[in-house]
């Protein structure tokens, strides 16, 4: 997989996101919850912490510490991007990763928090609300994990 593609793929995930949460912003006032099945909603929450908000209730030194990561993360993935280029389902997966963590850097950057909005629920429990970024992030981790697989054959 050419270098400017996995780029090219990462950019598409990173606008997605980016127009999804501005327009979740646009039309929702904050908690407000949008019935679209029995099992999905649309949710305006923030996020100021990591995955399911583990540490959002902290003084804010957790937004620098997540930055930070990604931003390690985000120059580690385009190293390995252009290392492995001709590994086509690692680049994909790493390229998913790449755009998602750049999404929630934005986010985190720019506002402080991570604006989710998908909310998915069954018999009254909910998992935590997420967004495209969050999706591309566990898609990629997926695929990695599958791609891991193909190499033990080896």
């Amino acid at each position: 997989m050419k270098f400017r593609t996995s780029l090219i793929l990462a950019l598409v995930i990173l606008i997605l996101d980016f127009v999804t949460k501005r327009w979740v912003e646009s039309e929702l006032i904050y908690g407000q919850q949008v019935s679209l099945t029995s099992f999905f909603n649309l949710v305006l929450a923030f996020n100021a912490g990591a995955a399911f908000s583990f540490l959002s209730d902290e003084s804010g030194w957790q937004r620098w510490l997540f930055s930070g990561i990604s931003i390690c993360a985000s120059v580690l993935i385009i190293y390995l991007l252009k290392k492995h280029f001709l590994e086509k389902l690692f680049c994909v997966s790493l390229s998913l990763i790449l755009g998602g963590a750049l999404g929630n850097l934005w986010d985190r950057i720019a506002l402080g928090y991570v604006v989710d909005f998908l909310d998915f629920h069954y018999g009254g429990y909910h998992w935590p609300a997420f967004n495209v970024a969050d999706s591309a992030i566990c898609v990629g981790a997926l695929l990695l994990i599958l791609e891991s697989f193909k190499h033990k054959e080896k």
